[in-house]
């Protein structure tokens, strides 16, 4: 049918045990730890397949060192599949959890450092197509619970930018054309969308940046409902300052727009 198909690569029976990634924080805080090979055999079996049918295979949020290795090596020989990471796992490791912050809880889990590496270093050479929000609300009173009682995910749409910019532009780990493209251009192309390029023509969906504006995250002035983030209250460099859809603005300054 030429469609991708979107993996949410994690193996449910090495998965259901744990609360967090498996490792030195884990067994110091007393939390039960989900392996990391729960996500490598998920994505070696999701490539064999995509090996065997050639159908697009596209693995949602990689946060594994070894299952990027495991796309690196299908890539090379010719197989159809495409992987993304996102904001978080770019930036926070299981130290994040510590506090029981129930934020942090997300699937797969934070990773220790060694992987945040393995992630940064597969977006720079082009293992991973796409840098993503995996933007998950939750109501409070789902949140607001023991750790391993939250729902898996919290809201990043309206920190991802902001988060990519202070942690790894202005920090020069990525530059900005890396930013961008991962964030836009190469998402909209893998998924045959109208986005991700300024040509004449094309669909004026516009995010304008101001690279330097400083801000701290208050999760109190956010629109979305859900307003658990692991960056609360974080000094940000950086920060999209307006939006525009089909050519209208519908954000400017952190304020939707409610008129054209």
């Amino acid at each position: 049918f030429d469609k991708p198909l979107l993996c949410h690569a994690i193996d449910p029976e090495l998965d259901s045990e744990g609360y967090m990634h498996e490792g030195v924080v884990s067994a110091r805080i007393g939390v039960p730890g989900v392996p990391a090979i729960s996500e490598d055999i998920a994505v070696a079996r999701d490539c064999i397949i995509a090996e065997y049918t050639g159908a697009h295979v596209h693995i949602c949020h990689v946060a594994s060192k070894g299952a990027i290795d495991i796309i690196r090596q299908a890539k090379k020989r010719g197989v159809n599949v495409t992987s993304e990471v996102t904001v978080h796992h770019l930036t926070l490791t299981d130290e994040a959890c510590a506090d029981y912050n129930s934020a942090t809880r997300v699937n797969p889990p934070l990773r220790s450092a060694d992987h945040v590496q393995a992630m940064r270093e597969a977006v720079l050479d082009g293992t991973v197509d796409a840098i993503v929000t995996d933007h998950s609300p939750h109501a409070p009173e789902e949140k607001d619970v023991e750790f391993r009682y939250a729902p898996n995910g919290f809201c990043g749409l309206e920190t991802s930018l902001a988060v990519m910019l202070t942690d790894l532009y202005h920090t020069h780990v990525f530059d900005l054309n890396t930013i961008i493209s991962k964030m836009s251009c190469e998402p909209a192309k893998l998924f045959k969308l109208a986005g991700g390029t300024l040509k004449e023509g094309s669909v004026a969906d516009i995010t304008i940046m101001d690279l330097n504006k400083k801000w701290t995250v208050d999760s109190s002035k956010f629109y979305t409902r859900g307003k658990f983030t692991p960056y609360e209250g974080k000094a940000c460099t950086g920060k999209a300052v307006a939006t525009m859809l089909h050519g209208n603005f519908v954000m400017r300054d952190g304020v939707v727009c409610t008129k054209k």
